[in-house]
């Protein structure tokens, strides 16, 4: 009985401490990673990916051309420059929340998406996105390989599809980094909760802007930051980790 009295107790105290925590509690913000300052890292050193927090995002990095895919982070501030050259900069010039860090995502040519793995599967409240200099002003403007000035009726969409622990697809949600003219050059929260329990993200991007030969003129960049979890999961992974704990002390 004392037992049982002690695991309500503990209970008791989860479900108060960790959901007023859990609101708090970020699976990644970038900021753990060391970076000088208006740098970027792309992969260079040829480690496939970094982790941050409790994620690890892919990266792709061809040393022949020097050219990369997966994501990258930065911590560039510059909001002006245009085309390839502002290719790690953030339009919104700083990170989600305020401080320096972000990842930028790109759809590049190896026929891998960009994608986010989670230490443990959970269900995630969801993240923060916008557009980066280079996909900005393109579509702001037109740009190079015959990339469009957007008009009304073209669209840039971000899609994010969840994957659980055993490779199956659990859901999709997507999101307009550009409609029309409408251009994101904010940070916007996506609501990720819809994909239920899932142990990775994969990114994808499609446009209006297409070549019939060579696909998707708009480049295909994205920026995100500050990935959230569902504050039940939170409680549910700490409470089984306590389940846990008290079988192997019996």
């Amino acid at each position: 009985m004392a037992s049982v009295r002690v695991m309500k107790g503990l209970v008791a105290i989860l479900l108060l401490g960790v959901c007023g925590l859990a609101k708090a509690e970020q699976i990644a913000n970038f900021e753990d990673l060391a970076l000088g300052t208006g740098s970027y890292w792309n992969g260079s050193d040829g480690s496939g990916g970094f982790a941050s927090g409790s994620a690890w995002f892919s990266n792709n990095y061809d040393t022949t051309y020097q050219s990369w895919d997966g994501f990258a982070y930065s911590n560039i501030s510059d909001t002006t420059t245009q085309g390839w050259a502002g290719q790690y900069n953030a339009i919104t010039g700083i990170s989600q929340g305020g401080s320096a860090n972000y990842a930028v995502g790109f759809v590049g040519f190896y026929g891998t998406l960009p994608k986010m793995t989670l230490d443990e599967p959970m269900i995630l409240s969801g993240l923060y996105v916008t557009n980066n200099n280079y996909a900005y002003y393109t579509m702001l403007n037109g740009g190079m390989f015959g990339a469009k000035k957007f008009s009304d009726s073209d669209w840039f969409l971000l899609t994010m599809t969840g994957i659980d622990a055993t490779g199956t697809v659990t859901g999709t949600v997507n999101f307009y980094l550009a409609e029309g003219t409408d251009i994101v050059n904010d940070w916007e929260y996506i609501n990720l909760a819809s994909l239920g329990v899932v142990k990775s993200v994969e990114f994808s991007l499609s446009s209006s802007d297409n070549d019939a030969v060579y696909g998707m003129n708009t480049p295909g960049y994205f920026v995100i930051d500050t990935v959230v979890p569902e504050p039940a999961s939170l409680v549910l992974l700490t409470f089984a980790g306590m389940i846990g704990l008290r079988r192997r002390r019996n």
